[in-house]
């Protein structure tokens, strides 16, 4: 059941009641006030939760919008652009304090303003204050992706083609067009289509030097093969990475850039978000092998186990690229299994290290006797066992141990009784009366591990005649 919303003029009376009538410190009329409508079950996400004016006459209240009505003077009397730097700052930090904020900003218009100045300076050709302008409206538009409309796309490519060789003002169009793109599907088609891709791929070739640019726009690379936008059936999430990799030469530019960062945790991580992203067909997952990407990912893991960041993201890559079975040989050659196990055994206490370590041995044992042989031999049966004792809340932990369980003993069914004697069955069965998401692949491992495991016959094949 949805949660109660109420506005943020409903929450500022409620303070300064308190205030007033109660005779409340500040402080204390606030944190009342979140408890009131908390134990309402109200939605409080999109409230500014702090004090209000105490002038009851003052519509604008917080300081987002006091910045907010000091932009919109500035437009009506057409001030210098100067003069407005200090309000787009202050607009900037009280956005990125919270969503509330924002949202609150969004509510009066703030959107449209905010473009004005953006479109004014590049009019004026004022690239200090366009910085100023382009940094409010990312910031405004973290969250908040149904605010663009055909003028602001259209501008922020403009940007992007006349500043290509400016790298501040590249990485904020850059950071503003991901916050777009996130969860709005019809927002991400747009800007493909008006030659976004490109300009991304060129981005990251031409400052490739610059850490914070390419890990920018490798995350907009990412985003633009999110499925993520509940309100479309079919998104193009698929064809974008395909276009990515096939037409913009995506894999190449992404590991190149990669091996100028290799002592920057930040940026590796993100890259190879990226890769995992674009990595959506079999020639793809090769590709990144042939271009160096798998020695980079196993030096990255080799080299860098202790920063479970990276490490995560590092598995991620592995298990995106070895569904090409060529790959996972590859993996399994250059010393991937023992990489893993150790990089497992190292971050028991991390959920996602644990989820994505078993996915990663899963994969490589899908298909691959051989691979089982090794993953056995270096103990990675034993990890996904102590993952599943670590993390028996963690559905995803539960779920990629047993899928890695199961994949071990589909083609080596001697292998059944050395996972037994780690205590495998009394876990799998633990997972299935916790999480009901568990269920298939549970049985199905228990099934195949030979265990005895109820499986309920949906349908018996009789003949019967149908009643309405």
């Amino acid at each position: 059941m949805a949660k109660m919303r109420i506005t943020q003029q409903t929450f500022d009376a409620a303070v300064k009641e308190n205030m007033k009538e109660f005779e409340m410190e500040p402080e204390e009329a606030l944190k009342d006030a979140v408890e009131q409508f908390e134990s309402q079950d109200v939605d409080l996400s999109c409230i500014v939760k702090a004090i209000p004016a105490a002038d009851d006459e003052e519509e604008q209240t917080h300081e987002v919008l006091q910045a907010l009505d000091s932009l919109k003077r500035g437009k009506d009397s057409a001030a210098a652009l100067t003069d407005v730097t200090s309000d787009l700052k202050t607009f900037t930090d009280q956005c990125n304090r919270e969503f509330a904020q924002r949202y609150l900003a969004a509510q009066k218009e703030a959107y449209p303003i905010i473009l004005y100045y953006c479109r004014r300076s590049y009019e004026e050709e004022e690239p200090d204050t366009l910085l100023e302008a382009l940094s409010a409206l990312a910031a405004l538009t973290d969250g908040l992706p149904d605010l663009l409309d055909a003028e602001g796309r259209d501008f922020l490519l403009d940007v992007l083609n006349t500043y290509a060789e400016d790298v501040s003002l590249t990485r904020v169009v850059v950071r503003t067009i991901r916050h777009f793109c996130v969860k709005h599907e019809q927002n991400r088609q747009d800007l493909v289509k008006v030659g976004l891709l490109p300009l991304l791929t060129n981005a990251i070739t031409r400052h490739s030097g610059s850490g914070k640019l390419v890990k920018e726009a490798s995350a907009a690379l990412r985003v633009m093969t999110f499925d993520d936008d509940i309100r479309v059936m079919f998104g193009h999430a698929h064809e974008h990475a395909k276009m990515i990799v096939l037409e913009h030469n995506g894999l190449k530019v992404l590991i190149h850039a990669a091996k100028a960062h290799l002592d920057d945790t930040s940026v590796l991580s993100e890259v190879c978000a990226a890769l995992s992203c674009l990595s959506v067909r079999n020639e793809f997952c090769q590709d990144v092998c042939d271009l160096g990407g798998l020695k980079l990912i196993m030096t990255l893991l080799a080299n860098s186990y202790e920063k479970v960041e990276l490490v995560r993201q590092v598995l991620s890559a592995i298990r995106a690229i070895a569904g090409n079975d060529d790959v996972k040989d590859a993996v399994v050659n250059a010393g991937g299994v023992q990489l893993i196990v150790i990089t497992m055994n190292r971050h028991t206490n991390n959920a996602a290290v644990c989820e994505q370590g078993c996915a990663c041995l899963s994969v490589l044992a899908l298909r691959k006797p051989e691979n089982c042989q090794v993953i056995m031999e270096n103990g990675g049966a034993l990890a996904a066992v102590q993952a599943m004792k670590t993390h028996p809340n963690v559905v995803n932990v539960q779920k990629q141990a047993c899928m890695l369980l199961r994949n071990l003993v589909s083609r080596m069914q001697h292998l059944c009784q050395p996972i037994l004697d780690l205590g495998a069955e009394a876990l799998i069965t633990q997972a299935l009366q916790k999480h009901q998401d568990c269920g298939d692949v549970g049985k199905a491992t228990l099934r195949d591990l030979g265990c005895e495991v109820e499986l309920r016959e949906l349908w018996k094949g009789k003949h019967g005649g149908l009643t309405n």
